[in-house]
């Protein structure tokens, strides 16, 4: 496909059907603005991109701005690092859900702008049944460490 309006075209349709949240995002001051976002960032997070573009995509973390994942993030993006992380999100109706977020920097030339693109995936079953396997290990070594006692 050598027509590059048709390349684009066709970029757009593949990033507008992905089944991740996609979203694109300049750096404006300290804020990194969201440009861009597909369906399925609408669809993860329940907002609509009308009610959510040209804002910091801080709105999705509430009021839990002190996860380390979200310093690793800003640390990331101030040095227009690569970055990969989970943190906790809310939606817009208030449900938690732990997103995978992979950000990628991306500088311009021709705007002299560094873009960032978000790819967000939803891996709250991931993370429970991680955080459930971690709880009934710890219970485990404490029954072994009681029986343990109990033999002496």
């Amino acid at each position: 496909m050598k027509d590059p309006k048709l390349r684009t075209s066709l970029l757009l349709q593949l990033v507008e059907n992905a089944q991740e949240g996609i979203v694109v995002a300049e750096k404006e001051g300290h804020d990194t603005i969201l440009i861009y976002v597909n369906p399925a960032f609408e669809r993860l997070t329940g907002y609509p991109s009308e009610e959510i573009l040209y804002q910091d995509c801080r709105f999705l973390q509430g009021d839990d701005t002190e996860q380390q994942a979200i310093k690793v993030i800003r640390n990331a993006i101030d040095d227009s690092a690569p970055v990969r992380t989970i943190l906790k999100n809310y939606r817009k109706d208030g449900s938690i859900f732990w997103n995978e977020l992979s950000v990628t920097p991306y500088f311009d030339e021709v705007d002299q702008l560094t873009y960032f693109i978000g790819i967000q995936k939803d891996v709250t079953e991931e993370v429970t049944l991680q955080e459930a396997l971690d709880e009934a290990n710890q219970k485990i070594a404490r029954l072994e460490s009681e029986i343990q006692s109990l033999k002496k």
